[in-house]
């Protein structure tokens, strides 16, 4: 009787054991990455900037069919990589589905990579994506280190690509490229996988021209997958980053537009919602690790005050043994040369190469 109880046992494990090992090197036909909404498999949503789809193809070229799922009347635009080369920029302001093709250039290859990232960030709705059409070769997916960015415009990826149309033209969005964003640019170059969780013009505990009770600010949203809280659907904790870069001051230590009546800053108001910010990140992952940064846009004065509101968010969990140390970083003064006083793709370039160190240190500690 024993020995039966033992070989059914070994049977079960062995039954959930297998199963378990055959899930992690199971093949798929898509990868998402970000803020996707994937509530619909045939009509996924790529929401936050720099979120994107990945699949292999057979032949030279790809049909996709896209269409904008406009918020505020808004378009969108997207970013186009296949085989690892940098497409461009595309716009996407049809609200019913529209044909894309896109050629490889390899010629050569039997079978091509394609990834379309969001360019734009979620205050300008959503890029649909109709895969029923789409022929996709099922490949392995691969672990990779992941990183979090939570942030303002910078982050954004505002203002830093002029290819399209110059500063000063056509909406304040029309010079958005996530993809060249600082937060992409170190993840290529370390290998990770990355998401953003930003939005222009929002700060820690108030806005560039607004103040809490009149907007949500960067903590209000964080928790909604479409970074607004008008639409209810939550942004989950299956991500589990390895670690959570967060880059937020810029606009709580701004002037605004220098006509509306514009509070001082309040550092104890900041450095509370900081410290109540990261807590519900260990909440949401615990085993992750977090870095400040303080701002390529925030100079002198201000940026003293700035990494001092840092060093003390840093100290109130000095005697935290749950989780490793909490680490600052310092842009040197920087003058940004993309739109609006914000980082040019080159000035992206630029940080993440002043990053990149930082970031391997603590992704391999």
């Amino acid at each position: 009787m024993k020995t039966n109880r033992l070989l059914i046992f070994l049977l079960i494990w062995s039954f959930f054991s297998f199963g378990q090992t055959s899930s992690k090197s199971e093949k798929v036909n898509f990868i998402y990455s970000g803020r996707v909404d994937i509530s619909s498999a045939q009509n996924p949503k790529l929401s936050g900037p720099a979120s994107s789809i990945e699949f292999n193809f057979t032949g030279n070229s790809i049909n996709l069919k896209l269409k904008n799922n406009p918020y505020q009347g808004y378009y969108n635009y997207i970013s186009v990589i296949v085989d690892g080369e940098y497409l461009g920029r595309y716009k996407v302001d049809n609200n019913d589905f529209k044909t894309f093709t896109f050629e490889a250039k390899n010629k050569s290859k039997k079978i091509h990579t394609i990834k379309i990232f969001k360019a734009t960030e979620a205050a300008m709705g959503e890029v649909v994506i109709d895969t029923s059409e789409i022929n996709a070769i099922p490949f392995l997916p691969t672990d990779k280190k992941k990183i979090e960015f939570i942030g303002d415009s910078i982050t954004c990826g505002f203002g830093n690509d002029e290819s399209g149309l110059p500063c000063g033209q056509g909406q304040w969005f029309d010079q958005h490229n996530a993809y060249w964003a600082y937060g992409p640019i170190v993840s290529r170059a370390l290998d990770a996988d990355f998401l953003l969780s930003s939005v222009s013009g929002y700060g820690m505990y108030r806005n560039w021209n607004s103040e809490k009770w009149e907007e949500d600010i960067l903590p209000d949203v964080y928790d909604y997958l479409y970074l607004r809280r008008n639409q209810p659907e939550q942004f989950g904790n299956d991500y589990q980053p390895d670690l959570v870069s967060i880059c937020l001051g810029t606009n709580d230590l701004s002037d605004g537009d220098g006509k509306k009546l514009r509070l001082p800053f309040n550092k104890y108001k900041y450095i509370g919602n900081y410290i109540e910010l990261i807590q519900k990140i260990y909440k949401k992952y615990p085993n992750t690790r977090i870095a400040l940064l303080n701002s390529p846009m925030v100079n002198g004065d201000r940026n003293k005050i700035l990494v001092e509101c840092l060093k003390e968010v840093k100290n109130f969990f000095n005697n935290d043994t749950k989780h490793l140390p909490i680490e600052i970083f310092e842009f040197p003064e920087m003058k940004p040369k993309g739109c609006g006083y914000h980082p040019s793709i080159e000035d992206d370039k630029k940080m993440a190469e002043l990053l990149l160190p930082f970031y391997k240190k603590l992704l391999n500690q």
